[in-house]
């Protein structure tokens, strides 16, 4: 099982292929935003890695990053990502002070849109 580490949270076994998503919710008890329900169109599931990033990337959440001006920085989105290693990140947008009566949409147990991976 891969070991997800959050920042000022705690590190946390994770089953290896879950969404990292769902894991920071789920398995880190994160409040974790995800207002499109994981479909790489609002980056509100965005986080910052500080270890393990994974070297490949979806198309949708390449573009969705160039797109908001925010690839290149080492941040990411927690909704196209898998846990298949190791990985240290920090969340960046929550609950807590955002406004939101809630998280997000439910967040399928696969990638969507369906994933058409490349290398970062």
């Amino acid at each position: 099982m891969p070991k997800l580490t959050v920042k000022d949270v705690g590190t946390f076994d994770v089953p290896a292929g879950k969404r990292l998503v769902q894991a920071l919710v789920q398995d880190a008890g994160t409040d974790q935003l995800h207002a499109c329900g994981g479909k790489s169109r609002c980056t509100t599931c965005r986080v910052q890695f500080t270890d393990g990033e994974p070297d490949q990337i979806t198309q949708a959440e390449s573009d969705t990053l160039k797109a908001r001006e925010l690839d290149g920085k080492g941040i990411r989105l927690s909704c196209q990502i898998k846990c298949d290693q190791d990985m240290t990140v920090e969340v960046i947008s929550r609950l807590e002070g955002s406004g939101r009566a809630d998280q997000g949409s439910p967040v399928a147990d696969e990638i969507e849109p369906e994933a058409v991976w490349t290398t970062k």
